[in-house]
């Protein structure tokens, strides 16, 4: 499943995230959106996990918890929509 990470720390990197979900299985990839231009993260990302059920249960326990005094947003992420 593919879990949409938003109000992330702008300090936080790809391990860090990696981490705060590992406690809740095995996640097989993880990408903060960066700025191509100053190379700075954009404040979000994405993790992948491949169990749905640990996915979920990361969803619901880490959503509006609060990450260097941030309260994060955590849901399952949507296909773009075509434009």
């Amino acid at each position: 499943m593919n879990i949409f990470c938003a109000s992330l720390p702008f300090s936080m990197n790809d391990t860090e995230l990696k981490e705060l979900f590992e406690g809740y299985g095995e996640v097989s990839s993880v990408r903060i959106i960066k700025d191509k231009f100053s190379g700075r993260s954009k404040g979000y990302g994405f993790v992948e996990m491949d169990d749905d059920a640990q996915a979920l249960k990361a969803i619901e326990e880490l959503n509006g918890t609060e990450v260097s005094g941030r309260p994060i947003v955590v849901n399952k992420a949507e296909p773009r929509a075509e434009r």
